[in-house]
């Protein structure tokens, strides 16, 4: 009866084990996928603005066309 109590503690801990370092693994990806949400956020933010400067500026000005290249 002892044995079969200790087996199943050693059993139950190897589990809990698991899941904290899965728990620890699913946070990371977590942090990961801001970092890169951010920084997708940031690029849209700065392309909106180089669409909105070119709709304002008149055809011919190249200051818009050297405002695209630089994005692109």
């Amino acid at each position: 009866m002892n044995e079969a109590l200790e087996k199943r503690l050693s059993e139950l801990k190897a589990e809990y084990e698991s899941g904290q370092k899965m728990i620890a693994e699913s946070e990371a990806n977590l942090g990961n996928m801001r970092g890169s949400m951010l920084r997708i956020s940031g690029a849209i933010q700065v392309l909106e603005e180089l669409l909105g400067a070119i709709e304002k500026t008149p055809q011919g000005d190249g200051k818009a066309k050297e405002a695209v290249k630089i994005a692109d």
